[in-house]
């Protein structure tokens, strides 16, 4: 497997030689003993804010991508929108991401320019739905039409054939939510046993058919799980279950939502940032995420003195011309 040099992200952090991102996420999914969490990321600042508060892995969604972007997680973004933002999700925060890939945004030929590119990017893994394309979020209601069992698992095989073990392969079984019962869940499973680890999905408000599910598998791979709709369910309750991993989906995104909304909303209505200013993050705080000081080292170290002065001069002249 090929393994990437060290380099210096866009913050300042530097990524470690080895183990490769492929291979830290294997031990976070597949290897370990310990529930691992994985926390949604959307874009670099929202990663960078995860990486800060201790997240060992991140998990690319596709909802919240596309809400960025401005569109409905339909695939109305396209695939290529999607290796753009975890590149700079990978490239802000130093951590493993595992994205959400939807069905692969077409067939197996799509599915595996989709793995390529986010190897090339420097994704850790890739989760492929067993839905049919165009996608539809999970949680809306209404008919969710899977795939047949033999064309998914030759999307599988052919992102394994692609990327080998440069990416983890997570195959997630969609047939809770379009209504199944817990037969059509496992064999589905079972056709997909040749993926590194099981998502299984569901959205009731109580855990009871994801534990039925993880009794009945065995752990014959690892589980993923997504308790956005079950979000009552404590951790203690998945390691009882031996769960792998839980993602915790588009928090995120829907917590700068809410900030955003109220914090315009105040503006508008008191046309004044005097009373949201110590609400809101400072300038510093951002100055301090994103390691601005190490910009200042790094011009220190590789600019000449006299070549410092002359960029220190223009930016004060351009910060003056744009207050006058």
């Amino acid at each position: 497997m090929q393994v990437p040099s060290a380099s210096v992200l866009a913050n300042g952090h530097s990524r470690p030689a080895s183990p490769s991102f492929a291979e830290m996420k294997r031990s976070q999914v597949c290897c370990s003993g310990e529930l691992s969490f994985l926390m949604e990321a959307h874009d670099g600042l929202s990663a960078a804010i995860a990486e800060r508060a201790g997240f060992k892995g991140l998990w690319a969604s596709g909802l919240s991508i596309a809400s960025s972007l401005g569109y409905r997680e339909a695939n109305e973004a396209s695939w290529s929108q999607l290796v753009d933002v975890v590149g700079r999700i990978v490239n802000s925060s130093g951590l493993p991401v595992l994205v959400d890939g939807d069905g692969g945004f077409g067939n197996f030929n799509n599915a595996r320019l989709l793995a390529r590119s986010l190897r090339q990017c420097g994704a850790a893994g890739i989760t492929l739905e067993d839905s049919c394309f165009p996608k539809k979020n999970s949680l809306l209601g209404g008919r969710h039409p899977l795939a047949a069992i033999d064309e998914f698992s030759g999307r599988l095989r052919a992102v394994k054939d692609t990327v080998a073990d440069d990416l983890i392969l997570v195959a997630r079984i969609e047939s809770f939510i379009a209504g199944h019962e817990i037969e059509e869940a496992l064999s589905r499973a079972h056709a997909y046993a040749g993926s590194d680890a099981i998502l299984i999905h569901s959205r009731r408000t109580a855990a009871d058919e994801i534990f039925a599910f993880a009794r009945a598998w065995q752990n014959r791979l690892p589980v993923v799980i997504v308790p956005t709709k079950y979000y009552r369910t404590p951790a203690s309750a998945h390691r009882r279950a031996r769960i792998s991993t839980v993602i915790w989906a588009n928090h995120s995104l829907r917590a700068a939502i809410a900030g955003m909304r109220q914090v315009c909303s105040r503006i508008i209505a008191e046309e004044s940032t005097a009373s949201i200013e110590p609400t809101i993050a400072t300038l510093n705080e951002i100055f301090e995420l994103f390691r601005y000081d190490e910009l200042t080292h790094a011009e220190t170290r590789y600019l000449p003195e006299r070549r410092r002065s002359e960029c220190h001069e223009q930016s004060s002249n351009d910060f003056e011309g744009l207050l006058s």
